[in-house]
């Protein structure tokens, strides 16, 4: 089991935002990863549609036969991860709102999350949020729209600068000096997020802690990789599987169409 891959998967390329954290931590390993874009976004779907599809997608990697999986889709992770944990023997690592650093680490007392409808709606979010926001006021901001201009490859898009401006805007004004991005898909526009919300605001995302995650699991397991060649990596989409080849150096990747 231990050569076998790390499986990813998310409701479409954010997910590559996790993704290039594990390999660049761990670079030996293999990989298998799933862009469920045909399904995209999760946000706007039902607890039970994400929990289907979740297992959809967890079958799919456990019959090419992934050692663990990682769900690096905010939306998810907090609605699925606790039926999928209950109903495989696989382990599971999903990603969270990085709630806890922005609350220990913020002086106005004041966080925004930028989240999806499904994230900011789930009971795992409300139960974290609840456990911060004694004396912390979180500042919750629905980025409607954005992921469906991310999987069509439009971030430098004027539609994807409208709303963003609209979204960090409002966090803007109610003081925030912690942005925490809620969805895998959200990294890929911090170059943009800089330029509206300046230095003053620091960005938190879960990249690093999953890939960190991802390396105390195995080991806890010995499923490492032994050998120490570096790893190779096949991704696929069930859309348009070119989207993938604007986020990735394609080295050691092999990227393809397919159909679940």
């Amino acid at each position: 089991m231990q050569n076998n891959p790390i499986g990813i998967f998310d409701s479409g390329i954010g997910g590559l935002s996790i993704w290039k954290e594990i390999i660049t931590l761990l670079p030996n390993e293999n990989t298998i990863y799933l862009a469920d874009s045909k399904n995209a976004p999760y946000g706007q779907k039902t607890k039970q549609e994400i929990i289907d599809l979740s297992v959809k997608n967890t079958d799919l990697l456990i019959k090419k036969g992934c050692k663990i999986i990682v769900v690096a889709c905010n939306t998810a992770t907090t609605n699925a991860i606790d039926f999928l944990r209950k109903n495989y023997t696989i382990p599971f690592i999903g990603i969270e709102p990085a709630i806890k650093p922005a609350a220990l680490k913020t002086k106005t007392k004041k966080i925004g999350i930028l989240a999806t409808k499904g994230t900011l709606n789930s009971e795992l979010f409300s139960n974290q949020a609840a456990e911060f926001s004694e004396n912390i006021e979180i500042i919750e901001q629905i980025g409607e729209g954005l992921v469906p201009l991310i999987e069509s490859g439009k971030i430098n898009s004027i539609a994807l600068d409208i709303l963003l401006k609209k979204y960090l805007f409002n966090l803007i004004e109610k003081e925030i000096d912690y942005l925490v991005l809620g969805c895998s898909h959200y990294p890929f526009l911090i170059p943009q997020i800089k330029l509206i919300i300046g230095d003053k605001i620091k960005i938190i995302d879960s990249g690093e802690a999953v890939a960190k995650q991802v390396e105390n699991i195995l080991k806890q397991n010995n499923l490492l990789k032994i050998k120490t060649n570096l790893g190779n990596h096949k991704l696929f989409s069930n859309l348009n599987e070119q989207i993938i080849e604007q986020f990735i150096q394609k080295e050691n990747c092999k990227i393809n169409f397919l159909n679940f």
